[in-house]
């Protein structure tokens, strides 16, 4: 089973329409999947209300646990904390941060530390260069690091991993996938890991371990 915390629909810049993103990921034997698109302030209501009532639809009708979320994409690292509350409020049930990737230099500086900041915050996403004392940070807050499969933010894979190894810091890896051509396989995932230097203790944590414990975070809603 697969686990992905980070996928986007044509609500942003992906391809399929969240429905069809969930069922495509079902037929690929995922277990769960969040829909988080790209979002700043003014369209969080719009985005959210409209993956939450498909992230529904779909748990009702198929064996997936799909989960409304959002990425927080580009904002001013001093409004982190409140925007990524806002998101709750409105009904994400997870909050990721665009990290400062490598290939995205005009993510500000400060976005990794503000986010790790935040107890609204639950993954930092392909957080580049991330800095051991960051990296101790999401270790003690909870924040999960990602391992990431999108081409280009994967180039700092091996430094994210080895910079958790040292402070205990949690790790997930994510497709961040925009097209069904994106989504992951076990074998693919299992590549990626070793790929960014775990060891095989390591990677059952990354793609099961930690997955388990952050959907143990969600509200869930109990099948009746």
């Amino acid at each position: 089973m697969i686990y992905d915390f980070h996928t986007h629909t044509c609500l942003s810049d992906g391809v399929l329409s969240p429905v069809e993103l969930i069922r495509r990921a079902q037929a690929a034997d995922y277990r769960a999947i969040a829909l988080t698109d790209h979002a700043g302030i003014g369209y969080l209501d719009r985005i959210i209300s409209e993956i939450t009532r498909d992230c529904a639809l779909a748990r009702a009708h198929w064996d997936i646990i799909a989960i409304p979320g959002v990425e927080l994409t580009y904002i001013p690292p001093q409004a982190i904390a409140d925007a990524s509350r806002h998101a709750k409020e409105l009904g994400a049930w997870l909050v990721v941060i665009h990290g400062e990737s490598i290939t995205e230099p005009m993510v500000e500086k400060g976005t990794n530390l503000a986010a790790l900041q935040c107890s609204y915050v639950d993954i930092l996403a392909h957080p580049g260069l991330i800095t051991v004392e960051e990296a101790e940070l999401a270790a003690t807050s909870g924040v999960f690091l990602e391992i990431s499969a999108r081409k280009g933010h994967s180039l700092t894979n091996g430094h994210i991993a080895q910079t958790a190894r040292l402070t205990g810091a949690k790790l997930l890896l994510n497709s961040d996938a925009h097209n069904e051509t994106d989504l992951l396989s076990p074998q693919l995932a299992h590549q990626i890991a070793r790929g960014a230097g775990l060891n095989e203790e390591e990677i059952n944590e990354t793609l099961i371990t930690n997955p388990h414990a952050l959907l143990k975070r969600l509200p869930i809603p109990k099948p009746r």
